[in-house]
C-alpha cells in the first residue's frame, strides 16, 4: 500500500485502501500498523485534523481491529 508523508510528531505516513477499508499507519519509530474496517470518512478527517496524533488516539486507536505489518 502506498503511504503519503504527513506532518505529525507521532505519525510519519498514512495509507488508505478504500475498497478494503484498510488504514495503514507508519509511526516515527518505524512500526507500521494496519487498521481494518475503517470508514473513508475517518481517513479524511484524520488527514484534515489540526492534531493528527490526537485525532488518531481518540478515533482510531483501540477502535478498529489492528495488525502490525512485518517489515
Amino acid at each position: 500500500m502506498r503511504r503519503r508523508p504527513v506532518e505529525s510528531s507521532v505519525v510519519r505516513a498514512l495509507g488508505y485502501d478504500p475498497e478494503e477499508r484498510i488504514l495503514e499507519v507508519e509511526f516515527h519509530n518505524d512500526r507500521v500498523y494496519r487498521y481494518f474496517v475503517v470508514p473513508h470518512g475517518v481517513y479524511r478527517q484524520l488527514l484534515a485534523a489540526p492534531s493528527l496524533g490526537r485525532y488518531f488516539n481518540e478515533n482510531v486507536r483501540d477502535r478498529y481491529p489492528v495488525r502490525e505489518v512485518d517489515r
